[in-house]
């Protein structure tokens, strides 16, 4: 089933590839090469063969859940919310204003308008909050019916779940250029057209946007600076012949997150989390038949 799961990613990109859509010396403190004769803007779609989006695809769910499908609903310790799907989507409960973008209402209102049968206690809720209100609350329910059916929701509907995580990373690209100054933009769309044009490339662009986000949002913030899509491109150094995009893109992102867990107030960020997170972004290479070229 996760082998269609994949391949139906790879014909949703396919269809829809042709679509068009602080501080900042801060941010741009990375940036080593001027964008000197970019006068046309690069094409950003993403286009995979069947056979990579099914390694890119398998990816990401080995990321998010171990390729396990009871790890589609879960709380992690030391968050204020839960995480679902094969995307680990964030759902804030009542009254829970967090500063990372919640995703999980989006994905099932895409799923909602895709007419796919939503399980009635969920299509009820109004506002559309997490009924949990802590991890303890969350963890006393685990035997009960809502969480069931919502495992076996999300177990049932990965197709969309991937077409979801696919318009999400597609979107991101125009926001994250759209975010700098216009001088800057040919350079993050040759950086991010770079990246587009290999399949290590394009699950490092999809993978990223779903772990940490676009960076766009002013509420991703330690001491002003975010970790997001946009913040790793700024901090990206210069292509060369020894160093892919790829590459850049993988060392740029170690060292966003490892200064955002330096900032952050809660140490669980530096002392278990980060490791964590520098480990994943090792698997931001391309797939083995294909190392000899990154």
């Amino acid at each position: 089933m996760i082998k269609n799961v994949w391949i139906l990613m790879a014909v949703v990109l396919f269809l829809t590839a042709c679509d068009a859509p602080e501080n900042q010396s801060d941010e741009t403190a990375g940036m080593k090469e001027e964008a000197v004769g970019e006068t046309d803007e690069p094409d950003l779609s993403i286009t995979l063969e069947p056979g990579q989006m099914e390694w890119v695809g398998a990816q990401i769910f080995r990321n998010e859940c171990a390729g396990k499908l009871e790890c589609l609903v879960h709380w992690n310790e030391g968050e204020d919310f839960p995480s679902l799907g094969i995307g680990h989507f964030i759902w804030y409960p009542k009254g829970v204003e967090g500063r990372f973008v919640e995703s999980f209402p989006a994905l099932i209102q895409y799923m909602t308008q895709r007419q796919l049968a939503v399980p009635e206690w969920l299509r009820k809720l109004d506002p559309m909050d997490a009924p949990w209100p802590n991890r303890e609350a969350f963890l006393a329910a685990e035997d009960s019916v809502e969480i069931a059916e919502l495992q076996a929701f999300l177990a049932g509907s990965q197709g969309l779940q991937a077409e979801f995580i696919v318009r999400r990373a597609k979107e991101s690209l125009e926001k994250v250029v759209a975010e700098v100054s216009e001088a800057q933009q040919p350079l993050v769309r040759k950086r991010l057209k770079a990246l587009a044009a290999t399949p290590g490339g394009i699950y490092a662009l999809m993978d990223y946007v779903n772990f940490k986000g676009e960076g766009v949002s002013r509420m991703e913030r330690y001491n002003g600076q975010g970790w997001g899509l946009l913040q790793v491109l700024l901090e990206m150094e210069q292509e060369t012949a020894e160093r892919s995009a790829l590459m850049s893109f993988r060392e740029a992102a170690a060292r966003v997150l490892t200064r955002r867990a330096e900032n952050a107030e809660n140490p669980i960020e530096k002392e278990r989390w980060l490791s964590g997170w520098l480990k994943r972004l090792e698997t931001y290479r391309e797939p083995a038949q294909m190392e000899t070229s990154a």
